[in-house]
C-alpha cells in the first residue's frame, strides 16, 4: 500500500431497511466498509445496490436503521461534499448541457466551499484539462463519466462512492476508472463501488458485499470467494480402460473429454489416493477451482455452504454507540418540518452535488445554509490542501498509460512494418477516445 494521503472513513450500516409502498428494496442491512480498501455492492438489478447507496448519502431516508460515514449520517456532516465524492449517474448533466466544463464545476466547487483554482486541477486529473472550454452537450458519454469524476475529486474526498462505474465506458474508460479506484484505495481512502459485471469487480475489488433482493448474503474479502471448495478435478492414464473401471466400481460419476475425465465434487488428494491403491498409474490430475462467477451464482441461488459473514456492530450496539455520538456538537441535521428545506430541495442540492442554474443561485445557497450543511463561503478562495497529490496522481496515470502504449507500439513494430492511419487529433494521452 502506498504513503497514505487522506484519511479514509468507516461505512457502516446498521439494521438499513427501505420499504417502497409493500416492497422491501433494502431489508436488514448490516454491513462495514473499512478504509483503504476498495469494496464493491455486488448484486443482480434491482439487488438494492443504488438504494443503499442513496441511503448512504442522505438522499432517502431509511424505514429503519441507519447508515454512517465515520459514525455520523450524512447530513450530520459539516461540508459533505468537501469530503464525500459521490459519482450516482450523468444525466443530470443534461440540465447543464450550454455550460462549460470548467464554468459547471466552478459552480459546483463554490457550493461547496471550494476555491476556483481545484477546477484546473481535477480537469487535468481526469485528462480533462485541454477541454475545459468544451460545453458539456459535446462531450462523449466517456467524457462526461470523467467530468463527474472531477466533480467527485474537488473537496479532495476521503470516501469516494461510485455506482455502475463501468457504465457506458469503452476499454480504455474503464481500465482508467480501474486505476483511479485502485490509487485512491492504496493511499488510504475509502472506496465503494457498486456492481454487476463480475469481470470488472474481481480485477479492482479486495472485499465484496453480496445483495439479492434487498438482503445481505456476503460479506468478506474477495479471496473468500477464490478460496472455495468445489471444481473440476481432471484425471487420465495411458491404461485409461483400467481408470474407468475404477471410476465405475467406486460409484464416481464422470464426463469423458478430449483432455481426460472431467469428475465434479471430489479432490485431486482424493483421486490421487484411489489409483495407487488399485496401481492405475496417472499422467495427467489437475483441479480447476470454482470460478467468482460460479460461486457468486451459488450465493445468490442458496446453494453455496459456507455462511454469509458479517463484520459489521451488532445493530443494537451500533445504536447505543450512535446515541453518545449526537451528544456531541454537529452539524444539525435539517428539520423535516421546515418547508424551506424540504428533502427534495436538499437531495438536490446535497446528494447529487449538482449546481443550480444561475437564476436559483440564491435560492439553493439559502436552503443549504438553513439546514446546516453548506458551511460559510469565506475561504471559497483559498486553494484545498491535495493539489500536490492529485498532480501525483495525474503524472502516475498518465505513466501507466503510456507504457502501455509503448508496449503496444513495440509490438506493432515487431510484427510488420504496415502503414498505420493517424489517431485523431485534440486528445492527450489520458482523454478518452469515445
Amino acid at each position: 500500500m502506498g504513503e497514505l494521503v487522506s484519511d479514509g472513513k468507516v461505512l457502516e450500516f446498521a439494521d438499513v431497511s427501505m420499504v417502497f409502498g409493500d416492497v422491501p428494496a433494502v431489508d436488514g442491512l448490516t454491513a462495514r466498509i473499512e478504509p483503504g480498501r476498495v469494496t464493491a455492492f455486488l448484486g443482480p438489478n434491482g439487488a438494492g445496490k443504488t438504494t443503499t447507496l442513496r441511503i448512504l448519502l442522505g438522499d432517502l431516508r431509511p424505514t429503519r436503521g441507519k447508515a454512517t460515514i465515520d459514525g455520523k449520517t450524512y447530513h450530520q456532516i459539516v461540508r459533505p461534499g468537501a469530503s464525500i465524492g459521490a459519482i450516482l449517474s450523468v444525466d443530470s448533466f443534461q440540465r447543464f448541457r450550454r455550460k462549460t466544463a470548467t464554468k459547471y464545476l466552478t459552480k459546483a466547487a463554490k457550493q461547496i466551499g471550494i476555491g476556483a483554482p481545484r477546477v484546473a486541477e481535477v480537469l487535468t486529473v481526469v485528462g480533462l484539462g485541454e477541454m475545459g472550454d468544451m460545453r458539456i452537450d459535446s462531450l462523449s458519454l466517456g467524457m462526461k463519466h470523467r467530468l463527474a469524476v472531477a466533480e467527485a475529486l474537488l473537496g479532495d474526498p476521503a470516501v469516494l462512492v461510485f455506482d455502475e462505474p463501468a457504465n457506458g465506458l469503452d476499454p480504455e474508460g474503464i481500465r482508467w476508472i480501474r486505476l483511479l479506484m485502485r490509487r485512491f484505495a492504496d493511499e488510504g481512502r475509502t472506496v465503494l463501488m457498486s456492481s454487476h459485471v463480475l469481470s470488472e469487480v474481481e480485477q479492482v475489488a479486495d472485499s465484496l458485499i453480496i445483495l439479492n433482493e434487498g438482503q445481505l448474503l456476503f460479506e468478506g474479502p474477495i479471496e473468500l470467494l477464490s478460496e472455495a471448495e468445489g471444481g473440476l478435478v481432471t484425471v487420465d492414464a495411458d491404461d485409461r480402460v483400467a481408470l474407468l473401471e475404477l471410476l465405475d466400481d467406486n460409484g464416481y460419476a464422470y464426463r469423458v473429454l478430449r483432455s481426460g475425465i472431467a469428475i465434479d465434487g471430489t479432490t485431486t488428494s482424493e483421486i490421487g489416493a484411489l489409483a495407487t491403491a488399485a496401481g492405475v498409474p496417472l499422467r495427467t490430475l489437475t483441479h480447476r477451482g470454482p470460478s467468482l462467477e460460479d460461486v457468486y451464482l451459488q450465493i445468490i441461488d442458496g446453494t453455496w455452504s459456507a455462511p454469509a459473514r458479517t463484520a459489521a456492530l451488532d445493530p443494537t450496539a451500533f445504536a447505543a454507540a450512535s446515541a453518545v455520538a449526537e451528544d456531541e456538537p454537529v452539524a444539525e441535521e435539517p428539520a423535516h418540518d421546515e418547508p424551506e428545506a424540504s428533502e427534495s430541495d436538499v437531495a438536490e442540492v446535497i446528494a447529487d452535488g449538482t449546481p443550480a442554474e444561475e437564476d436559483a443561485e440564491d435560492e439553493i445557497v439559502e436552503i443549504a445554509a438553513s439546514t446546516g450543511v453548506v458551511a460559510t463561503m469565506a475561504g471559497a478562495a483559498t486553494v484545498l490542501p491535495g493539489a500536490a497529490s492529485l498532480a501525483a496522481l495525474a503524472s502516475d496515470l498518465r505513466d501507466e498509460e503510456d507504457e502501455a502504449a509503448e508496449d503496444a507500439e513495440e509490438s506493432d513494430d515487431a510484427e510488420a512494418a504496415t502503414d498505420v492511419p493517424p489517431r485523431p487529433h485534440g486528445f492527450t494521452a489520458t482523454s478518452f477516445r469515445s
